[in-house]
């Protein structure tokens, strides 16, 4: 950056004094990879000490002076006594094009240089003098403080023109990458990493992919899924907790976004990993324990304290599985069949039966074992499905359902037990009472097993090979299938196939009523935001696969969101389900806006931004429980069709 353009830009600078910090260092300690909250100066007063900033090194002797932006490192080792002083400040410009092109160019507030000033005196009083007023802590001190910081700037851009200086442009994207790879925990988006470095999201996005050949929000979900993959492989941690250790509080997400990026889910994964450590470890094998079981666990179990992350994990009473449950369940179904064996053994050699002849001389039971044969086949059917052909029973009595509760409901198919149900789902008070199993998708074998089923339905391949030798077992993949393929097989699965068409033909024909009432308000027209979050940040529901309402209202409805969610629903632009920040929030929200919500959610009736939103201002806000739009079986999504048409009258009547 030129230095006229240096001083330009503080000179239109609108400036904040955030806080300085008066700190000395011992001989031979050290602020190791310290970063930096704010832009800033730092301003060596007494001492010398080895000063890392970002990678560059620099001999700190007395009066030397370093500028660095927010985000970067700071390590200083102290050769001796070591005093300095640490002034952070924010600054921004006004919206004038010239001036946001010469922030495009460089930002010199996040410039990173070193001098030392041969004319120290004036600038070290201005920074005791701030210090002073900064300590007395008054409003009125604040002002002075940011007059004197005014001067402190105008005496260093007289130095600099006067003696010269090195400006050296500090590197952005590098500094971004350190963001992701430190902050990937939390709920990151290109909007608000940008904020934090004061760029444009569309320039941060550009230079980005140009230095790095990845989007942004590619190079995050790479990284996260990195860490998740090594989590996976090496602890024992349940798949919700992975899921919030690399950033995705929603771990049915998380699965998708895993199972697209590495072409299997999470589960599978992990047991393929194991099954390879094994196999090329097989020469321990005798030993009985894989090298993968001796790695210590690098993973903390992360608490959850309200009750949107309790809900969405299944609550307490998930249970985690290991390798040891799953020997237990096969040795009690071998130890089962060994004594089922041995009885018919005892039975066929035994000399005589009751009434004396010898069981090789009745000739009628081979008739009998004939007609029990076909008598059997009447009362089974057999299913196709993914893992081939299954034998189940014609009228199960006993029939155990993860997930895909719903939908057996509609039929009018009550389970013994089932995987865990939220507190608001739909069909909440039909389950009551039903026995919980734990997590859809880490269901707790002896617990099924405990049931005595005839008839076990599960969504994914992972639980299908946990319970698939307790009973027989359907795999309906509920990812893959469409709606009304998932409900008319299970309609096939229980003989209810002329049931379920007459559940999808009425859903249908419900969607087609509620399209015609919508169209004739002119709400069919208007444009429709889902989101979810709170005070700091929302979540933008930009796909018709995860809940929220968003199958009934995209798919069914056919309604839109504004197109900057659009081209990701419509497939145009790659959904990745991420957060924005309250600050820009209004540009993604439409004429109607869903608002996902749960017990403790955040209160934004005295939000600003928020009350700015013209459809929250003219009561086009729509309040849907998260519990309730959650499921996309049948029965969940009649019920939320009812809502959702009702909620856009209501709100259109209001006008």
């Amino acid at each position: 950056m030129k230095l006229e353009d240096h001083i330009v830009a503080w000179n239109h600078a609108s400036v904040k004094v955030l806080d300085i910090r008066h700190t000395v260092i011992e001989p031979g300690d050290k602020l190791q990879g310290y970063i930096l909250p704010a832009c800033g100066f730092i301003y060596c007063v007494r001492g010398t000490a080895s000063l890392n900033l970002n990678g560059i090194d620099y001999d700190a002797d007395p009066h030397f002076i370093v500028h660095g932006g927010k985000g970067m490192r700071l390590s200083i080792e102290a050769g001796e006594m070591f005093e300095y002083y640490l002034l952070f400040y924010r600054a921004s410009l006004p919206g004038r094009k010239d001036l946001a092109r010469l922030l495009e160019r460089s930002n010199p507030f996040r410039m990173q240089y070193g001098f030392e000033s041969l004319e120290p005196l004036p600038l070290y009083y201005q920074l005791m003098a701030m210090e002073q007023l900064w300590e007395q802590g008054s409003l009125l001190e604040k002002i002075q403080v940011k007059g004197l910081f005014y001067q402190f700037v105008h005496e260093l851009l007289k130095q600099f023109t006067k003696d010269g200086i090195n400006l050296r442009q500090p590197d952005v994207i590098g500094q971004v990458v350190r963001y992701i790879e430190e902050h990937y925990r939390h709920n990151l988006s290109l909007e608000s990493i940008a904020e934090q470095f004061n760029y444009s999201p569309g320039h941060l996005s550009t230079r980005f992919k140009g230095e790095t050949g990845f989007s942004l929000i590619e190079y995050l979900i790479r990284f996260r899924l990195q860490h998740a993959e090594e989590l996976l492989q090496c602890t024992e941690a349940p798949l919700r907790d992975i899921a919030k250790e690399v950033g995705y509080s929603d771990v049915y997400y998380f699965s998708r976004v895993f199972r697209k990026y590495n072409g299997q889910s999470p589960i599978r994964f992990r047991k393929e990993s194991r099954k390879m450590s094994l196999s090329e470890n097989r020469p321990f094998t005798a030993t009985r324990f894989s090298i993968g079981e001796n790695i210590p666990s690098r993973y903390n179990v992360i608490e959850y304290d309200n009750h949107y992350h309790n809900n969405l994990i299944g609550g307490s009473s998930s249970m985690r599985i290991t390798k040891t449950s799953s020997f237990i369940v096969a040795m009690l179904l071998s130890f089962t069949l060994i004594l089922s064996a041995c009885g018919s053994a005892n039975v066929g050699s035994n000399a005589t039966n009751s009434n004396g002849s010898k069981a090789s001389e009745v000739t009628s039971s081979t008739t009998n074992n004939s007609t029990d044969s076909t008598n059997k086949e009447a009362q089974t059917r057999t299913i196709s499905t993914p893992k081939g052909d299954i034998v189940v029973t014609a009228n199960p009595e006993r029939v155990v359902a993860l997930y895909l509760q719903g939908d057996l409901i509609a039929l009018g198919i009550k389970p013994v037990g089932t995987s865990d149900v939220f507190e608001g789902a739909a069909f909440a008070e039909v389950m009551d009472g039903i026995e919980s199993l734990g997590t859809w998708f880490e269901p707790n074998p002896e617990a099924v097993m405990a049931l005595k089923p005839d008839l076990i339905i599960v969504p994914s391949e992972e639980t299908y090979d946990k319970l698939k030798d307790i009973a027989p077992t359907v795999y309906i993949p509920y990812d893959i299938l469409a709606t009304d393929e998932r409900v008319m097989k299970v309609g096939e699965v229980f003989g209810k196939e002329q049931e379920a068409q007459a559940i999808l033909d009425h859903f249908h024909e419900k969607v087609e009523n509620s399209k015609q009432k919508l169209a004739e308000l002119g709400i069919l027209n208007k444009t429709v935001t889902i989101i979810e979050g709170g005070k700091k940040e929302m979540a933008l529901i930009d796909s018709k696969l995860y809940g929220r309402g968003s199958q009934i209202i995209y798919e069914y409805l056919g309604l839109e969101a504004p197109e900057i969610i659009q081209k990701k629903i419509d497939g145009r632009e790659q959904s990745t389900g991420g957060f924005i920040s309250m600050e820009v929030l209004p540009e993604y929200i439409g004429d109607f806006v869903f608002r996902s919500v749960w017990e403790g959610a955040d209160d934004l009736s005295g939000n600003p931004i928020w009350n700015s939103i013209p459809a929250v201002k003219e009561g086009r806000l729509i309040e849907i429980d998260f519990d309730f739009s959650y499921y996309s079986d049948i029965y969940s999504l009649d019920k939320q069709l009812d809502f959702v048409v009702e909620s856009l009258v209501s709100a259109y009547d209001k006008k």
